[in-house]
């Protein structure tokens, strides 16, 4: 069998060490929109993208006991690995590892995103 050198790895069963939590569904690319409707672009890659992030969690090790599976962290800017595609049974995702003690809020929901950076904006 041969495979392409970036596509998803299929995952069976993972099995998270410690109390690390992995995390998907990390906003990067895409707009997002204000409680006001305001629309702002993309700014990943920029100053302006310094900013906290929200994730899902996907998987945490056996000693984590104050997040859950399913829980939403909000997590300090850059305190996460890169991302590694994966394919499980729900699909393809990019799951990230993320540092505990930079972890600044837990919710049960997905918050709305309208986190402003403090960075200069030119």
């Amino acid at each position: 069998m041969t495979r392409l050198a970036f596509s998803p790895i299929e995952i069976n069963q993972l099995q998270v060490l410690r109390d690390h939590v992995l995390v998907a569904d990390m906003n990067f690319d895409n707009e997002r929109k204000l409680s006001t409707g305001i629309i702002l672009l993309s700014d990943n890659g920029k100053n302006s993208g310094i900013r906290p992030r929200w994730g899902r969690v996907y998987a945490v090790g056996p000693t984590q006991k104050d997040i859950a599976v399913g829980d939403y962290v909000c997590v300090a800017h850059g305190r996460w690995t890169r991302g590694i595609e994966i394919e499980d049974s729900e699909g393809s995702k990019t799951i990230r590892r993320i540092d505990n003690k930079d972890i600044l809020l837990v919710s049960d929901h997905m918050p709305t995103d309208d986190t402003m950076s403090d960075a200069y904006l030119p």
